[in-house]
Formats: structure tokens, sequence, C-alpha cells
């Protein structure tokens, strides 16, 4: 092999690629009943953290007490939970060609991908509970761009702290693009940006290219200062 991953790298490589697939393919069309895996133990969290209490209702998802909020499809952040996944993947799969990777590795990054998913969810949910009960919009926003703008810098904030902890556990086994902070931006303009574009999402006219925006702008907003503070850093 010319790039010196063996056959079982390759294999594993494939399996990820492919679970990543069919979750997304899942989730495309999943109802919010077939979503409670991951709608439910987030409504939990959101409970305990916010003292709001929600109740299920069949194809809608989880009803505030108050019928004011709605913790639907959209809210499982399975999304999300892709991205964490092909990231920790792709980082250790790709970077470390030192040895071999036992197969478990693949599950265990499944289960982390979750559990930081259930805790993203659980902030983003949580923020936006108490940003409703604000004036409607702040500044140049108003309250779906609001939405729009916590979701990314939530979701995208917390895939840049598991990268960071992800990449100190592995400091010493993985190197070039996989040890730079670049590395989580580009599985996320990937899954966010690229997938939905193959897959004609450009055709929902101006509130495509407005999300496309949000989506490329609030991640650098996040990464830039780390990039510059490790750059100095090796001067």
């Amino acid at each position: 092999m010319q790039l010196g991953f063996s056959r079982n790298r390759i294999a594993q490589c494939v399996v990820v690629l492919a679970g990543a697939f069919m979750l997304k393919l899942y989730y495309s069309a999943a109802s919010a009943d077939q979503l409670r895996w991951i709608l439910a133990p987030t409504t939990s969290l959101v409970e305990l953290v916010s003292g709001a209490s929600f109740e299920f209702e069949s194809y809608a998802g989880y009803m505030s007490s108050d019928r004011s909020f709605l913790i639907a499809s959209s809210c499982a952040g399975v999304n999300f939970l892709i991205t964490a996944f092909l990231m920790l993947s792709l980082r250790k799969l790709l970077g470390d060609r030192s040895k071999e990777i036992a197969w478990v590795f693949i599950p265990k990054a499944a289960v982390i991908a979750y559990l930081t998913t259930l805790t993203a969810n659980t902030a983003r949910i949580s923020i936006a509970l108490r940003l409703q009960k604000m004036p409607a919009g702040i500044g140049w926003f108003h309250p779906a761009q609001l939405h729009r703008f916590e979701g990314i810098f939530v979701y995208f904030g917390f895939l840049l702290l598991l990268f960071v902890i992800s990449e100190k556990i592995d400091a010493e086994k993985t190197s070039g693009l996989f040890r730079q902070p670049f590395f989580p931006l580009i599985i996320y303009y990937a899954t966010m940006l690229g997938i939905p574009l193959a897959n004609g999402a450009y055709r929902q006219g101006p509130d495509y290219w407005e999300y496309s925006l949000f989506v490329f702008l609030i991640p650098l907003l996040l990464i830039l200062p780390l990039a510059a503070f490790r750059y100095y850093r090796q001067l």
C-alpha cells in the first residue's frame, strides 16, 4: 500500500463510513417515536438541568408542560452524533499508522460520540429554553436566527472540546493534519454542508444559503483563536 494502510485499516474505515451513512439515511426518515433512543435521555437531562417538565407526544416529540417548547426530531442531534463519530474514528484510523487498531475501537468511539451528543443536546436545549424567555431577537438576530446561531455555536464548541480531549489522550500517537484544530472543522463542514449540498439542499432557496453562511462562519469564530494560540506557541 503506497499510503501505508493495511487491509484491516481500510476495512475499518469502510465500516466507519458505512455506519455513518446508514445512520444518516435512517435519521432522514425517522419520526420522533423512532428517535426516542436519543430524545428520551436528552429530555431527562434537560429536565434535570432546567427544572422544566416534558411529556412525550407520539410523532411530535417531548412537549413542555406549558406547551411552549417541543423537543422534536430536529433536536435529536443525530447529525452531531455522526460528525463526532467520524471525527473520533477517522482521526484515529487515518492518523495513527504505527500499529494495528483493534475493532473494538469503533464501538467505543460510537459510545463516546453518543454520550457527547447527549451532553451537547442538553446544553443546547437548556440554553434555548432560557433564550425563549428573553425579548424577541437579540441585536441583529431575529429569534429563528438566534436559535440557529446558538445551536451551531454549542454543537461545534462541543466538537472542538471533544477533539482537544482526544488529542490530549493520543498526543504521542497522532501527527500531521489529525493533530490540528482544522481537522474537526473539515469533518464538520463535510457533514453539515457537503452532504446536504450533495442531496440538493440548495433547492430550498434563501433559507439554505443563510443556514450555510451560519455553518461556515460560526465555527471559524471558535477555531481561529485556538489555531492562533497554537501557532504562537510553536514560534
